[in-house]
């Protein structure tokens, strides 16, 4: 409920004292869920690594924001702006002192987001955390943390800064793609694949913030990508949670033949997988037409083609895991049952992966008329 309530104002806050106050109500209840299982090793060694790295990103955070506060005599992000851009005109020492509060500020929201270089925490907290609570992690932590990127960059730096912050969220985006696509493919345990595929995630989510200065088509991008990121990562978390509790592993490969053992789940993992890779009817090809498309609109095609070579590069280890479920032999046959509350969860899931994939542009549109005011509020 705590972490909840720091998320919620995390994706709400307007003033730099809750912005702060959000991100660390949000970011000390998650350690605490990731370090839950106290007699487990794992859980306990996924707790302190999370609490490590986030008490030294916060910490650059919170001298970051400072600046922006000495700079500015005020703590109201809409406030910001002028001062800032009057700094940024006055000289070289001007530029220089508000490029070092960017770079400190993006610490944190890198961490937060899992973007390289601020991922190494992911692939440990996600295999170590209690699966729901990775679930949770992935999913609602993710989405708040862009829902306050793209309100910070959106009304806080002034334009004489957006040329430094597009060209260094650019670089961000393509190192994170890469880096997380080439390491999910050496990944023998799922938890950790997933963690590195969230990893590439955020990297062409990023693509969406990098263009939103141009019109609000990269705002209403990012806003459909994270919609349909969600509920698909819910989607293919359940199927984890629910292997883990009937065959106590989460090994690549011994999910070998779940396609005849447990149907249900492995076509749930597959819409899900599939919804991750772009691979139409799932929602995730309408995500990333939508990033690419925006990337190019705003002048980043370069940036696109990155995003198109990386998922290529991820199919192969989605595909990976559906070659395992429907091709590779195990020699225990028995059914895998799936709790009743599991299926709920898959079919609600999934149901709307594949109806978000039929009827993305309404949706798409929705997301696009509440962008608008948004880039509206730009200085």
């Amino acid at each position: 409920v705590a972490a909840t309530l720091g998320l919620t104002l995390m994706a709400g806050a307007g003033d730099l004292m809750m912005v702060f106050l959000a991100l660390e109500t949000a970011s000390i209840s998650l350690y605490v869920l990731a370090g839950f299982l106290r007699t487990n090793r794992q859980s306990t060694e996924a707790g302190i690594k999370y609490y490590l790295f986030g008490a030294f990103t916060s910490g650059l955070t919170l001298y970051g924001l400072s600046l922006l506060y000495g700079f500015s005599g005020t703590t109201n992000m809409y406030a910001l702006a002028d001062p800032l851009g009057n700094l940024m005109i006055s000289g070289a020492a001007g530029q220089f002192n508000v490029i070092v509060a960017l770079l400190l500020i993006l610490v944190g929201f890198g961490f937060k987001i899992s973007a390289v270089p601020f991922h190494f925490w992911t692939p440990d907290v996600y295999e170590g955390a209690p699966t729901p609570v990775t679930a949770f992690v992935s999913t609602a932590s993710k989405a708040a943390s862009f829902a306050l990127l793209i309100r910070f960059f959106t009304v806080v730096w002034p334009p004489e800064a957006e040329f430094y912050w597009t060209l260094l969220l650019a670089v961000i985006a393509a190192l994170t793609m890469t880096v997380g696509n080439v390491l999910a493919l050496v990944q023998h345990n799922i938890k950790r694949m997933l963690a590195y595929s969230s990893v590439a995630q955020a990297g062409y989510a990023l693509i969406g913030v990098v263009a939103m200065t141009q019109s609000p088509f990269g705002v209403a991008a990012v806003g459909f990508y994270m919609f349909m990121y969600v509920l698909t990562n819910l989607l293919a978390f359940s199927v984890v949670i629910a292997v883990n509790n009937q065959i106590g592993s989460d090994e690549i490969a011994d999910y070998a033949s779940l396609g005849w053992r447990s149907p249900y789940m492995a076509i749930a993992l597959v819409i899900a997988l599939l919804s991750l890779a772009g691979i139409p009817p799932a929602a995730g090809f309408f995500g990333k037409f939508f990033l690419f498309a925006a990337a190019v609109d705003a002048g980043f095609t370069w940036l696109a083609v990155v995003g198109v070579l990386n998922a290529i590069v991820a199919l192969y280890y989605y595909l990976t895991v559906i070659k395992v479920m429907f091709v590779d032999p195990n020699d225990d046959m028995s059914p895998v049952p799936v709790a009743l509350s599991y299926r709920t969860a898959m079919f609600i899931s999934g149901a709307i992966v594949l109806v978000l994939g039929f009827l993305a542009t309404p949706v798409f549109n929705w997301a696009l008329q509440a962008s608008t005011e948004l880039v509206a509020r730009l200085p």
